[in-house]
């Protein structure tokens, strides 16, 4: 069988809602790439956030963070770094215009440092994940350098707000994506970055053609990677709108659907 290139979301995908891999879903990857195929991950997480499962699965490959605003090969710097960060100025217009909303807080991320703009303990607990680099306070004084993404963290009911604030404001600077519950969060990478942006990019190094991407995926985020591959699956846990333009749907990410497609399509 001719070379696949697999390529994996993490949460409500690859990883189950305890945020693990399943001993099967490792173990089908694991003969996948025995068999001569590729596999990959793709990403909203930073790297400091996914090597670890990159690391698990023992990959070789470049991988997608930030929704293909940073891509880059963790054990070969030859491949080269990919980075696609937002403009200061908007960010700092961006975060200007907040004043005008009711909002939690905004953190912006330099690949793996983060800035937040107000302290808050319980969500510095879960941008502390791989021990980064943490700076408090204004982003307008403090960050200094374009950030490879902002969250901005928001009262659910004013999130619709922000987001057509920022589609009438910064349309053409940014894209920005919400999050759901628990954490009604918008974000917001640099205009014309998603993850098939990046997976174009790693196919294209690996000479794989589209006909040959199986993707898999949960969420909004994963939408553009998913209508890019020649098989773009949905998990039985997806969003309605990426089951809707998905070639096939699996199982749940808690009940093996990567390794229940591949084992089938790739006989493995």
């Amino acid at each position: 069988m001719k070379q696949h290139l697999i390529v994996l979301d993490l949460d409500g995908t690859l990883l189950t809602d305890e945020k693990v891999i399943s001993a099967k879903t490792k173990r089908i990857l694991q003969k996948a790439m025995a068999a001569g195929h590729q596999v990959m991950i793709a990403t909203g997480r930073p790297y400091r956030a996914s090597g670890i499962y990159y690391e698990e699965l023992e990959l070789t490959t470049p991988i997608v963070n930030f929704n293909g605003a940073f891509v880059h090969h963790p054990s070969d710097a030859r491949w080269g770094v990919h980075h696609s960060p937002i403009s200061l100025n908007v960010v700092h217009e961006v975060v200007e215009s907040l004043h005008d909303f009711d909002f939690y807080n905004v953190v912006a991320e330099v690949k793996d440092d983060v800035y937040v703009h107000q302290h808050d303990e319980k969500l510095l607990n879960i941008f502390k994940f791989g021990d980064p680099e943490v700076t408090v306070g204004d982003l307008r004084n403090y960050l200094k350098a374009d950030p490879t993404s902002m969250l901005i963290h928001a009262p659910v009911e004013k999130v619709p707000l922000i987001h057509d604030h920022l589609n009438a404001v910064h349309a053409e600077a940014i894209d920005h994506r919400r999050w759901g519950a628990p954490w009604h969060v918008i974000e917001i990478v640099r205009s014309g970055m998603n993850k098939a942006v990046g997976l174009d990019r790693v196919a294209k190094s690996l000479d794989i053609p589209r006909e040959r991407i199986i993707a898999f995926g949960d969420e909004d985020n994963d939408l553009e990677m998913i209508e890019y591959a020649g098989v773009g699956v949905a998990m039985d846990n997806a969003i309605d709108s990426l089951k809707s333009i998905a070639n096939e749907i699996t199982s749940s990410n808690n009940a093996d659907g990567i390794a229940e497609l591949l084992a089938d399509r790739l006989k493995l």
